[in-house]
């Protein structure tokens, strides 16, 4: 597929690191010669120098014959103005762009219809990490939660505790000790490195392990893996920009949320804007606001502002302060392996939660769903079967049948509303979302042949 990408900051320097892999043709597009530079020393693709919403850098890049234009430049209206311009001069079939200003997304259908603003796919940063974290607050304990189908099945990822009732078992223990749940180990990450499990896999403490099972069932499941953490009541978030405020605005009905706002100004626009929540004049890292708004009673400590440095400060402070959990928005890839774990509970990249969301888009077949997971090491994809046992590979199948690529595992199939954990017996029908885990990206294009619909396979 040949793709040009416009910008090469995080997000467009790390898709473009994603794609390069896959065989695709990458071309980016930025005005940063260095920035350039250094991603063509890296990586197996082409750069054009160049303003990416003009006609001649678009030309440059090979607009003529490209199959996507993916616009993720820090302006939103340089990423609408080059998809307008790759559809008017060139017919472009596919165009995405990021766009984080709220006050287009309020107006998304009125502006970014085909006939206005010829957008197929809009990506907004803010909105997806606001998603991500309000999922991890409705699941305490969990280091990631992905939803697929709809949020009907979940995959996630827990860290083992000792004394958990799975640590130390065979993984098959888990259906003998469980009768009435059913779900899937999809993958272990035992000291950075994965595991593909077994049913005789033993479990062991500090092992991330990455489950599957429907929506209902995620924390029963969590009970066998770790000492199950209470449910969340107070959330205190540090940074009341775009994250922080639309976070409150999606929670504040169910929790006591308290913001902390260095602006004044931006103080009294939150205290409008939000009903139930509580808006903080100060520093996030003023130890004597923390403990005056009671940050030993925390049950979430989300720094969510756009300094790294000072989002990592503050957390430890609320950390050695007595808050539960710490959340930490961290921009800097280099710095999220250093931090999680530590003092710091859970590191938020807001690149890799919009990668998954670009990966959706740009993967072959019909692909519902992508989540980029361990920092883009795995990957998890949900793929819709089509066809029938002459026309596909998959559909007609029991899953022991199937012959997927090394590194992959099928969790679950989702078929209607029915959530079919993935057993070897389980047969794909025609419409199935099937869940995979990747845990070598390599084969990501093995997986998307297996779901191609041909006109027959023997």
């Amino acid at each position: 597929m040949k793709i040009i990408i416009l910008g090469a900051g995080q997000v467009g320097g790390t898709l473009a690191e994603n794609l390069a892999s896959e065989a695709n043709d990458i071309t980016v597009v930025d005005t940063d010669h260095s920035r350039l530079r250094e991603l063509q020393d890296r990586l197996d693709i082409r750069t054009v120098e160049g303003k990416a919403s003009h006609p001649s850098a678009l030309e440059q890049a090979g607009a003529r014959d490209a199959d996507m234009l993916i616009a993720v430049t820090n302006s939103d209206e340089v990423n609408m103005v080059a998809c307008q311009v790759g559809q008017t001069m060139y017919n472009i079939p596919t165009k995405i762009a990021r766009v984080r200003e709220q006050d287009y997304l309020q107006r998304d259908r009125m502006l970014f219809a085909r006939e206005e603003m010829p957008i197929n796919v809009l990506i907004s940063p803010e909105q997806l990490v606001t998603k991500h974290i309000k999922r991890l607050i409705q699941q305490p304990g969990a280091l990631q939660v992905l939803d697929f189908a709809e949020g009907k099945a979940q995959l996630v990822a827990v860290r083992a505790y000792y004394g958990g009732p799975l640590v130390g078992r065979e993984i098959a223990y888990l259906r003998t000790h469980m009768p009435a749940v059913d779900t899937r180990v999809a993958a272990i990450f035992r000291q950075g490195k994965p595991i593909i499990p077994q049913g005789n896999t033993v479990i062991e403490a500090d092992d991330e392990v990455f489950f599957i099972a429907a929506r209902k069932d995620i924390r029963a499941v969590m009970s066998e893996l770790r000492r199950l953490d209470k449910p969340y009541k107070r959330i205190i978030i540090a940074g009341g920009g775009n994250i922080g405020a639309r976070l409150a605005g999606e929670i504040e009905n169910d929790f006591q949320v308290k913001i902390i706002e260095r602006s004044i100004n931006r103080c009294n626009q939150l205290a409008r804007q939000l009903n139930n929540t509580i808006v903080l004049h100060g520093s996030a890292s003023a130890k004597d606001l923390l403990l005056e708004e009671n940050i030993e009673d925390t049950d979430v400590f989300c720094a969510l502002t756009n300094d790294d440095e000072a989002n990592i400060m503050a957390s430890m402070l609320a950390k050695r302060l007595g808050a539960r959990t710490v959340m930490t928005l961290i921009n800097n890839p280099a710095y999220v392996d250093l931090v999680q774990g530590g003092v710091i509970d859970i590191a938020i990249s807001p690149q890799q939660t919009t990668i998954g969301a670009l990966l959706t888009h740009v993967r072959r077949g019909d692909v519902a769903a992508v989540h980029s997971l361990r920092r883009g090491a795995a990957e998890a994809l949900e793929a819709v079967a089509h066809g029938d046992k002459r026309s596909s590979k998959v559909v007609g199948r029991a899953l022991e049948d199937i012959d997927l690529p090394p590194g992959t595992t099928i969790g679950a199939i989702v078929r209607n509303d029915e959530v079919l954990i993935a057993h070897d017996d389980v047969v794909v029908e025609n419409g199935d979302h099937v869940i995979l885990f990747l845990v070598d990206k390599r084969r990501i294009g093995d997986v998307e042949r297996l779901f191609q619909v041909g006109l027959t396979f023997f």
